[in-house]
């Protein structure tokens, strides 16, 4: 049953695909998919009874609260019962449920009066609004009422796993052990369709990636931030629809300050486990990307609005995709973003497919073997600008106080070539590093390439993956 739907769902978006991109990419789109649904081996498992008994126990005696916020506005029952239920069955127990409602009807506030009296439940907390000021506002309204230490934000339909807060308040007291107070934490995902009880979709996120975080909010859910910040940022009603993503990106610009150094260690903490789930149904963007098209918009704008307070001469498109976002920096982005050392891109190989570019930390190719034309699944990580350990020199940008560097670990001059790129608005002239002085197998491009990397880095210098840049 949940493959059928899946299926239907997968039908439903291909065929927006087609309208809005144009049969080419369709066709590529849906060849993906389904490669990818052939190797798709996903199944998850709830914490067993004695797993959750024993982190009842662990932090029986916790102190850090966490503020669970959900602005409600007429939800269907079902939904909100479970939703309910997927909190109080959190195995540590220091936290609070604000629900705000916003209805016309009393359907929300009936259900959460009659489970509260029932279960005898003193954490749940329910205000009604006078009025529906939209889901920023409304959401707000919540926030001002939370006295929690973390504020986190739960949609009134979707479920979190039973041991969502408890990785969270781990990992909020391991940080605090290295003297760090975290800002942001945030969790892996998936989808879950109630008809079928079939989870699906696993998004298995990256740690912080600033670049990556400029092309898509990653980050989505579950996700919590420290109440002080929270409070002073709140969210803004004219990003309904992207709000999270708005408010994301100016944690970030809060936290980075001045300058965009470094990677916010401890800071902003990825918990890499799937524990929220995010319910398709019809009037959901995770089953339905057409329904709240508005919201694509306002994530646009937020992320414009990022680029304006960062001084960046810079316009913002949607990709492909919806819900992705491509940043062209008007002068050329090495002038314009003083963090980034070097550009790296695609190199591609037999059949079209990639054989080197972007690298990890330990030297491995990122999307190795991926057909040129494919995004690397329904995250689109390999379509993304995005921060990387290291690049490959044979597709390289080097910014000028790093040309010595690349002299002296290459043994040769920095020299420019330009090349001729295919992209989305026609063809782009970029100037990268002429190494056709070196001799290297590519073993020996892969080493210079993470060298290269490691020099950068330790001068406080970005190496920035652009897939669009290929040769």
């Amino acid at each position: 049953m949940g493959n059928r739907i899946c299926r239907i769902s997968n039908f439903r978006k291909a065929v927006q695909y087609l309208q809005k991109n144009g049969i080419r990419h369709a066709y590529y789109a849906a060849r993906e998919r389904i490669e990818e649904e052939r190797k798709a081996d996903y199944f998850y498992r709830e914490p067993t009874a004695e797993q959750l008994a024993a982190q009842r126990a662990q932090t029986a005696a916790g102190r850090e609260q966490f503020s669970i916020v959900v602005p409600a506005y007429e939800t269907k029952e079902q939904f909100l019962r479970e939703m309910i239920e997927s909190v109080c069955r959190q195995s540590y127990p220091v936290w609070e449920l604000i629900i705000v409602d916003a209805s016309a009807g009393d359907t929300v506030e009936k259900t959460v009066g009659e489970i509260a009296a029932r279960t005898g439940e003193n954490r749940i907390r329910y205000s009604r609004l006078t009025e529906n000021r939209g889901i920023s506002d409304n959401t707000n309204a919540g926030i001002a009422m939370a006295s929690g230490e973390y504020i986190a934000l739960l949609d009134h339909d979707d479920l979190l796993a039973p041991d969502a807060l408890y990785h969270m308040v781990s990992a909020v007291r391991s940080a605090k052990q290295q003297g760090i107070t975290p800002a942001l934490l945030y969790t892996d995902e998936d989808k879950y369709d109630s008809s079928s009880c079939y989870f699906m979709a696993p998004n298995k996120k990256e740690k912080f990636n600033l670049d990556l975080i400029l092309s898509n909010n990653y980050v989505c859910h579950f996700m919590a931030v420290e109440a002080k910040l929270m409070k002073s940022l709140l969210l803004r009603r004219k990003y309904d629809g992207a709000q999270d993503y708005d408010l994301v990106l100016r944690v970030i610009d809060r936290l980075y300050g001045e300058t965009l150094t470094g990677d916010l260690p401890g800071e902003v903490i990825h918990i890499p486990k799937v524990l929220y789930h995010w319910r398709c149904h019809a009037d959901s963007t995770a089953d339905n990307t057409a329904s709240k098209t508005y919201a694509y918009e306002a994530g646009r704008e937020a992320l414009a609005d990022f680029g304006n307070r960062r001084g960046w001469n810079i316009t913002v498109g949607h990709s492909l995709h919806l819900g992705f976002y491509e940043i062209t920096y008007l002068p050329d982005i090495l002038t314009a973003r003083p963090d980034i050392g070097i550009v790296g891109g695609r190199i591609l190989g037999a059949g079209g497919r990639i054989c080197g570019g972007a690298m990890d930390d330990t030297g491995a190719c990122l999307y190795e073997g991926l057909h040129k034309e494919y995004s690397g699944g329904y995250t689109h990580r390999a379509a993304l600008k995005q921060d990387v350990a290291a690049a490959d020199p044979r597709c390289m940008q080097v910014r000028e106080e790093l040309r010595e560097v690349f002299t002296q670990i290459t043994g040769i001059p920095y020299e420019e070539k330009t090349i001729c790129c295919k992209t989305r608005g026609g063809r782009r002239q970029v100037r990268i590093a002429d190494v056709s002085r070196l001799v290297c197998d590519e073993t020996g491009y892969r080493k210079l390439g993470m060298e290269l990397g490691r020099a950068a880095a330790s001068r406080g210098y970005r190496v920035l993956w652009d897939p669009e840049i290929c040769v």
